[in-house]
């Protein structure tokens, strides 16, 4: 048998040619597309890190000599959280 892609001559039995590498039958099966994974948007973690930020923020702030700025950061992790939730909600659809 001579393989289709390089000419060379090859056994009759032969599943590959020896030179080049290329199969000497047409696949039985096609391959499985692959999907594109993920929204490209933000990961969960970082969704999760800024609303978990602002729970230990809140608990720090009640045993704190100065809770007001905790507080205001504990509000600000925490919108960063909701906003990066909504974020990936939107890449989602």
């Amino acid at each position: 048998m001579t393989c289709r892609t390089c000419g060379t001559q090859i056994a009759d039995k032969a599943i590959v040619c020896y030179r080049c590498g290329a199969a000497t039958t047409d696949p039985v099966r096609a391959p499985a597309p692959v999907g594109r994974r993920g929204g490209g948007g933000p990961h969960i973690v970082t969704v999760a890190a800024p609303l978990i930020l602002a729970l230990v923020l809140i608990v720090l702030a009640r045993s704190s000599a100065f809770p007001e700025p905790l507080t205001y950061a504990a509000w600000a992790a925490a919108i960063a959280g909701l906003l990066a939730l909504v974020v990936r909600l939107a890449r989602r659809r």
